[in-house]
Formats: C-alpha cells, sequence, structure tokens
C-alpha cells in the first residue's frame, strides 16, 4: 500500500474533492445530500471558509514510472553505448485519497466551541486506515482551534463509519427517526459526540 500525508487544502485540490464528494454522494452511505458537486463550486466552498474550520486531505505522492525506452548513447562517444545516470528524482505525481474539514454547527454564537465534520474516502481507498487518520488530524486540530466539542450525524447502517467513530472516542447521543428522505425512503440517522 502506498504512504499518504495529511496537508490542507488549496483551490488545486476542489476538482478531487468534488470527485471523492459525489462517491459519496452516489453510494448513499455517508450523506444525506443528493446534489452532485463540480469543482469550481468546491473551489468556491473553499475559498469563503473560515479559519476554524479548515479542510485537509490525505494525498499520496508517488514517482512517475520511467520510460520503457532503450538506453541511448552518449553523443559524441565510440563504441558500446552507454547511459547516464540520472542525478535527479523523477518527478512525483500527487494523488488526493480523501478530505475531511471542520463545519460549522450552528451560526448561533452560543455553539461557537461545537463544530460539526466531514470525512470522505475515495471507493478504493475505504478501509485502509486513510479516515481514521483523517479523523485522528481533524480531533487534533478541533483542539487547537478550541472547540470543546465535535459532533455528527452518520447513517446506523453506515456499521464501518460507526465503529471508526466509536474507536475514536465519540458516543451516541441519539437515533433521530425519519430525518431525510432519500430515493424514496426515510432514513434515520445516528447523532454522536466528542467531548475535546
Amino acid at each position: 500500500m502506498a504512504d499518504y500525508r495529511l496537508r490542507p487544502a488549496t483551490g488545486q485540490d476542489a476538482a478531487a474533492i468534488a470527485l471523492i464528494y459525489n462517491q459519496g454522494i452516489e453510494d448513499r452511505l455517508a450523506t444525506l445530500e443528493t446534489e452532485l458537486r463540480t469543482a469550481d463550486e468546491r473551489r468556491q466552498w473553499l475559498s469563503a471558509r473560515s479559519p476554524r474550520h479548515p479542510v485537509i486531505v490525505a494525498e499520496t505522492t508517488e514517482p512517475e514510472t520511467s520510460s520503457n525506452r532503450p538506453p541511448t548513447p552518449r553523443a559524441g562517444l565510440a563504441g558500446p553505448a552507454t547511459t547516464e545516470r540520472a542525478t535527479t528524482h523523477p518527478p512525483a505525481v500527487s494523488t488526493i485519497l480523501a478530505w475531511g474539514s471542520l463545519n460549522p454547527f450552528s451560526t448561533r454564537e452560543a455553539y461557537r466551541f461545537v463544530a460539526d465534520f466531514s470525512v470522505y474516502v475515495e471507493r478504493g481507498w475505504r478501509g485502509k486506515g486513510v479516515g481514521r487518520a483523517l479523523l485522528a488530524r481533524l480531533i487534533e486540530l478541533g483542539r487547537e482551534h478550541g472547540y470543546h466539542k465535535l459532533v455528527l450525524s452518520a447513517f446506523p447502517f453506515n456499521k464501518a463509519g460507526v465503529a471508526l467513530y466509536e474507536t475514536l472516542g465519540f458516543r451516541t447521543v441519539g437515533i433521530y427517526r425519519e430525518q431525510g428522505l432519500l430515493d424514496g425512503q426515510w432514513v434515520d440517522t445516528i447523532i454522536m459526540e466528542k467531548l475535546l
């Protein structure tokens, strides 16, 4: 498995964030959102965020594959073909695997120490620890930004997500019955919280 690193998101990540978010919307496992996003919409969303509501990404950086062409002879040399050793590393290709954000819980002043969060992982990387790393970093960022509590709303049938939240110290507050209408079906949401 490739290594990955976490870093703050930039406007250049908007297309990858939109793609991964749209997978989450289409898969109906993590959100009641139904409208797909565009790179431009996500770019505007990123630029409108306050410093207390950061967005982070997990990315893997791998060197580009080398050419399959045979080595060429050095110019001006007689005799058998020789190759020069490269003195630089091949350029790296960055791939966004997942993203997460701290979000406002409410616009009311009394709630300024409570944040909601989002974590979305590219389909091929789900279940490989990337979501856990992102959420652990969001918890750290929540503390750094002075939040007292993180909250979430999830689908109870998303067993992997609920297990992850419990592992990282979130507790169930309750269930909202028939909280949203998704594809013509009423769905429940589970409410969880973690004091920081």
